[in-house]
């Protein structure tokens, strides 16, 4: 069975379009995937930095009570001499 230049092109074209179609099924399935990783891993550092920034701020909370035990401590020295 031998084809005519219509028939070729028209399945040059089928062809073509099925590539560039499966091509961009797989390009959204993946920019999906990605786009889910990536808010899961945001939403994973976020919540450690959160952590972090508590801790820290706890820390900052203690060493301010220090500062003034401290001060304290050192006004009472310094008026005992």
């Amino acid at each position: 069975m031998r084809l005519n230049d219509p028939q070729v092109w028209t399945l040059i074209g089928v062809f073509a379009a099925v590539m560039l179609g499966g091509m961009t099924l797989m390009t959204t399935q993946l920019r999906r995937v990605i786009r889910a990783e990536v808010g899961r891993i945001d939403g994973t550092l976020s919540a450690r930095i959160d952590g972090v920034d508590a801790r820290l701020g706890r820390i900052e909370s203690k060493l301010d009570d220090l500062d003034k035990e401290l001060t304290n401590l050192a006004a009472r020295f310094w008026r005992s001499q």
